[in-house]
């Protein structure tokens, strides 16, 4: 949470697990050996990502798979039928990385009004339950000094690791040792900007393409949602992604080089990469227009881990998943 962290660790089905199972696969150079797999995009994001708060990301790395993945036995060397040596350290940092994907936290949590603060407590409870409803099981969160510091979520798989399906299961073993009231605590320092794909022109006219910084985001309107080329839903007063029912109204105010938006729950921001409009968010996010869509630091596209049906919320962020989108604007 306020430092992401990954961790991919099988157990016995009662809080137990093997650890450090196979000293002879205990290696002292996981990035090199991803490199010379030719993952570069998944060392790429583990540098990005999967980092070590003490600074020294190799070690961890090489800590996690020590401990637990030679403990996974569908990554032992004799479940390959064409072996080829430290195969299985490449797959387990994909399929970590690849679930890890798929559990955007902070987007499930801000998508019920929760996001961090340094001054606002948030009920223990609401906060198992926003992170339980996209899964449909529950998951254990833990604390320390009563902030909110790490989120266990559990699957069966069906058939390897590698190969096999996960499927969300209930927790088992140590559960929550939160109190009734948690801190959230907004992580420490700030999250790269997307980089901008537009240009500055020498004679302060718009690129070609783009409009004016908040035309035509003014006064009060909708916010329709592309997908996959038609308009699909649109965005409501939570700041996330609904297909079905009525739109929320939002106030666009110009603001800058910009204009920021406002709805009933309250302004909205980017916060830790996700849209979110709530009572708790004190400095709201500039927004532009780029050829009739908002943009993010000259960006338009938004993304969310699926295409949202019947009366699930998606989480709008601004980090790239599976599905991506453009919003609109609809005078009201």
């Amino acid at each position: 949470m306020p430092g992401d962290n990954m961790i991919c660790r099988p157990d016995n089905c009662d809080g137990t697990y093997e650890q450090y199972c196979d000293p002879n696969r205990q290696y002292t150079n996981v990035s090199a050996i991803i490199a010379a797999a030719g993952k570069t995009e998944l060392l790429t994001y583990m540098n990005k990502y999967w980092k070590d708060y003490q600074g020294d990301d190799e070690d961890f790395w090489e800590h996690e798979w020590d401990k637990h993945g030679t403990c996974i036995s569908t990554l032992e060397p004799g479940c390959y039928d064409k072996y080829t040596p430290q195969q299985e350290v490449v797959a387990y940092f994909q399929k970590t990385v690849d679930l890890f994907k798929t559990l955007d936290s902070y987007a499930f949590l801000a998508a019920k009004g929760i996001t961090p603060s340094s001054t606002t407590t948030y009920k223990s409870e609401n906060i198992q339950k926003a992170l339980a409803e996209p899964r449909g099981v529950q998951v254990t969160i833990r604390c320390s000094k009563g902030e909110l510091n790490e989120v266990w979520y559990f699957y069966n798989v069906r058939g390897s690791v590698e190969t096999g399906s996960f499927v969300p299961a209930e927790p088992d073993g140590a559960k929550s040792n939160c109190p009734a009231d948690v801190k959230y605590l907004p992580k420490m320092g700030t999250p790269p900007s997307p980089p901008s794909t537009t240009k500055t022109s020498s004679t302060g006219t718009p690129p070609t393409g783009t409009s004016t910084p908040s035309a035509p985001f003014s006064g009060r309107g909708t916010l329709p949602v592309t997908s996959g080329g038609a308009t699909n839903g649109c965005i409501i007063s939570g700041g996330t992604w609904y297909t079905t029912g009525t739109c929320a109204t939002y106030t666009a105010t110009a603001s800058g080089n910009g204009f920021t938006l406002t709805s009933s729950k309250g302004k909205c921001a980017v916060s830790n990469n996700v849209l979110t409009c709530a009572a708790t968010i004190t400095d709201a996010t500039i927004f532009t227009a780029v050829a009739g869509k908002l943009a993010y630091n000259g960006v338009t596209d938004f993304y969310t881990p699926s295409v949202p049906t019947g009366s699930v919320q998606a989480p709008v962020s601004v980090t790239q998943q599976a599905t991506t989108l453009s919003i609109g604007w609809k005078s009201s």
